[in-house]
């Protein structure tokens, strides 16, 4: 249906699938497994850092364009000595108003009217509405179960003369997957091959599971020169709501993308951003104990979910899990996602609308289980309610 006044680029993207669920969760006092944010706070000294940056004034008023410079730093160091990536704090590092923004900066910055942009399906559902804001073309590659695993040669097929940007995402939400050395190196020969530029959106980067490593793209031979970086201080630190997140790469890249973003939000954050800046130089321990956590999570969720009935995609990394409810009976997953909170008191989110080819996606639905123990296991139980 055409939204009136809608300009023709948006037309068809509509309210996004987050808030329409989140909203049935309310009405209805649903578990809501749905939106991906945590029910619990980060680190204790994280919060204390913001509060005491706003009771001295630091970042009460517009921090610097780029992001605050001990910001900027502890994200270069951050990158160092986790990755031994090295990026100049003060001209390959752009803070931004959460990873979302960072993309959509580097997606409007880079692409021009008829460009291509390579994304792989199912996607997160703000891609393609940046290359839409472009002017420029999706062109998506599907993932298929049960792996989720990017055929290389359907990638390089998909690439002509003006495409321009591949978008990739891992550890990958919605499906979970992590995607190992052999496929990134797949990504990256294909890059370079036809010289494209790729946004390497690594926001659950801290989240993966049963001992599998993050691959940073940039870590690739070639790829440091043509990659930006996406990282999420919501995802690794649990504070959704402050909407930090930066991007790193090459400093022409990088200028490209904060000319961008200055006409966006300008500035963002400023108090937050001093505090971001003490979580990512917190002990390794600490994110470790956060993916360990998480894991124990996603078991007990599997867990429930595969006794209800649903063929389960055990994540490697994220926080979400991506089911089939064919076994159930089912096979419209939106029609399913908005009867479940009446059924059985649960919200998850349909796949359908995080793909552009809509019959590769119709029967998958996605639950979150970034939230407190006793939360997962009242869902499980709720969840019952299906086999009843």
């Amino acid at each position: 249906m055409r939204v009136p006044f809608l300009n023709a680029k948006l037309q068809g993207f509509g309210t996004t699938i987050f808030a329409e669920m989140s909203a049935l969760a309310m009405a209805t006092g649903a578990v809501n497994l749905g939106q991906g944010f945590p029910d619990t706070d980060g680190p204790p000294e994280v919060i204390e850092a913001a509060i005491e940056a706003i009771r001295t004034g630091r970042g009460n008023q517009y921090p610097p364009g780029p992001g605050i410079p001990e910001l900027r730093t502890a994200i270069s160091v951050h990158q160092r000595q986790y990755y031994q990536l090295a990026v100049d704090p003060d001209r390959e590092v752009l803070v931004t108003a959460g990873a979302t923004e960072a993309i959509a900066a580097a997606l409007l910055a880079l692409l021009d009217t008829g460009d291509e942009c390579i994304l792989f399906e199912p996607y997160y559902d703000s891609y393609p509405a940046g290359i839409a804001m472009a002017g420029a073309i999706c062109v998506p590659v599907t993932l298929r179960a049960p792996h989720f695993g990017i055929d290389i040669e359907e990638l390089r097929s998909r690439v002509t003369a003006r495409t321009k940007i591949v978008v990739i995402n891992s550890p990958h939400n919605p499906t979970g997957t992590v995607f190992d050395l052999a496929t990134l190196q797949g990504v990256a020969e294909v890059a370079i091959e036809h010289d494209l530029i790729v946004i390497s959106d690594e926001a659950y980067e801290h989240l993966t599971f049963d001992g599998i490593p993050h691959i940073p793209m940039a870590t690739l031979p070639g790829m440091a020169e043509r990659t930006i970086t996406v990282g999420s201080a919501g995802k690794s630190l649990s504070f959704t709501g402050w909407k930090i997140g930066w991007a790193t790469g090459p400093a022409a890249l990088i200028s490209a993308v904060r000319t961008a973003k200055q006409f966006l939000t300008f500035v963002s954050g400023g108090p937050f951003q001093y505090a971001v800046a003490v979580g990512l130089g917190l002990p390794r321990d600490y994110f470790g104990g956060f993916a360990a956590d998480l894991q124990t999570k996603r078991d007990a969720l599997v867990g429930g979910l595969q006794w209800a009935g649903f063929t389960v995609f055990q994540p490697k990394g994220t926080y979400f899990i991506t089911t089939d409810i064919t076994p159930l009976g089912e096979t419209d997953g939106m029609a399913f996602c908005r009867s479940l909170p009446l059924r059985c008191g649960v919200v998850a989110v349909p796949n359908v609308v995080f793909y552009s080819n809509a019959h590769e996606g119709r029967r998958f639905v996605r639950f979150a289980f970034c939230k407190r123990h006793e939360v997962i296991a009242d869902a499980v139980t709720r969840l019952q309610g299906l086999i009843r």
